[in-house]
């Protein structure tokens, strides 16, 4: 994939420590943070699915997991699956 490619992160809404559920952007941040600092440019769409995050590139998903498996917080340098969900992107065609 080419540098500066344009990535949709689509994430579902999710419940938090007695909180209700909600869209909320807390656990994207390392995400975010791993595929601009590789130059890409994210459009956020919230979805209905609880607990999802997808990220599609030409119109493909190539990355889904939970969001609850996503760190709080932070710049996604040391969570794995921001690591994965990076090589994914660089990955697609």
């Amino acid at each position: 994939m080419p540098e500066n490619a344009q990535v949709i992160m689509r994430y579902g809404p999710y419940s938090s420590i007695g909180l209700p559920v909600e869209h909320r952007t807390y656990r994207l941040e390392g995400l975010l943070a791993v595929l601009a600092e590789d130059g890409h440019q994210v459009l956020l769409e919230k979805i209905e699915d609880w607990n999802v995050v997808e990220l599609m590139v030409n119109g493909e998903v190539v990355f889904r997991c939970n969001i609850k498996d996503l760190e709080f917080g932070g710049d996604g340098k040391l969570d794995p699956l921001c690591r994965e969900a990076r090589i994914a992107v660089l990955n697609a065609y």
